[in-house]
């Protein structure tokens, strides 16, 4: 984990509110303005290449006329797709610079949500409110993301379900970093966290039942160039395509925890 030191945690959520407001993720895969019908395009391709998994995990449409909360929604990229579903969706970030491109998302696509700036370690919420809390992105950039769960658990519905997303210390991502000497994306943050599939299981003990997946094989990088790019690109990626997925689970770069409440 990575934290500002010395500070309170009511210091450190305004400086990752800061730091967030003043970040747009994987932007550089744009060149398009941000709040455009292209920059939205090009966020979601790359998106959606680099976790392949989440087209095969979250059935996107099969939360027609639920609620669904997102937890750190960025600029509403998932969002968007439950809500074309069918969904009744909520999305908050704590950066409003996050929100305010969301909504212009929301509105190029002609779709309808709540969308509000909001901490997902104190929800404003009622318990029992929502059949699915979703967090893509967010637990791994919050000052406690314990209390993110516990607050997710509670505004569930009984038999309602937690999606959540964590990065793998034990993954090849972060390998890769210390053998490329390639610094991991936005380890300047505020707050950073790496977790084991151990430590993410017993985050989600609270739940009724719980399991926690390794999940994001390499694919080809548009960022790596030369050597590196080479190496990565032509030998690695075709390692892990060669061996089956149960053998090489346990590195996944992401660990994908679903829980029911």
């Amino acid at each position: 984990m990575a934290e500002e030191e010395g500070k309170s945690p009511e210091e450190v959520k305004a400086a990752i509110r800061d730091y967030w407001n003043g970040q747009i993720h994987d932007l550089e895969m744009t060149d398009n303005p941000p709040g455009t019908a292209g920059f939205y395009h090009d966020l979601a391709e790359y998106r959606y290449d680099k976790n392949r998994y989440l087209l095969k995990l979250v059935d996107f449409e099969a939360y027609s006329g639920k609620k669904i909360l997102e937890l750190g929604c960025g600029v509403g990229l998932d969002l968007a797709r439950f809500a074309r579903g069918g969904a009744h969706v909520t999305g908050i970030d704590l950066a409003p610079s996050a929100i305010d491109l969301a909504g212009k998302n929301f509105e190029i696509n002609g779709l309808e949500g709540h969308l509000a700036v909001g901490d997902g370690e104190a929800l404003e919420f009622p318990d029992n409110t929502f059949d699915l809390v979703y967090a893509h992105g967010a637990l791994q950039y919050t000052t406690d993301p314990q209390r993110m769960v516990d607050e997710a658990r509670r505004v569930l519905k009984p038999g309602g379900k937690f999606f959540g997303q964590l990065y793998n210390r034990k993954g090849w991502l972060v390998f890769m970093s210390k053998v490329a000497k390639v610094k991991l994306e936005h380890t300047d943050a505020p707050a950073f966290h790496l977790n084991t599939a151990k430590q993410f299981k017993r985050m989600l003990s609270g739940f009724s039942k719980s399991r926690v997946l390794g999940e994001r094989f390499p694919v080809k990088s548009r960022l790596q160039k030369g050597a590196k790019g080479v190496f990565y690109n032509l030998l690695f990626v075709n390692f892990f395509k060669l061996v089956p997925k149960p053998m090489v689970r346990r590195w996944g770069a992401h660990l994908i925890g679903f829980a029911t409440k």
